[in-house]
């Protein structure tokens, strides 16, 4: 019988402190550089639990980034 080994995971380095709490800023659509930085390489939106964001402005990211892509100024997907 052979014992199952567990690979060690990998640790993923979390911001401990919100980014627009500490720029004092507020996210919105028309910032685009910014809204890239909580995107991933396939344009996926990058959860909170990853990207060190407060839950308020969590809610503000992923409105923004929808209001973005809907009028055009961000992309749904990368190829």
């Amino acid at each position: 019988m052979t014992k199952f080994v567990r690979k060690p995971r990998r640790k993923i380095s979390v911001p401990k402190n919100c980014y627009f709490c500490t720029e004092k800023k507020e996210p919105t659509f028309w910032d685009t550089g910014s809204l890239q930085k909580f995107l991933t390489e396939r344009g996926k939106i990058v959860p909170r639990s990853r990207n060190g964001l407060c839950a308020s402005h969590q809610d503000g990211i992923e409105g923004s980034i929808k209001n973005a892509r809907f009028l055009a100024l961000m992309p749904f997907i990368s190829r």
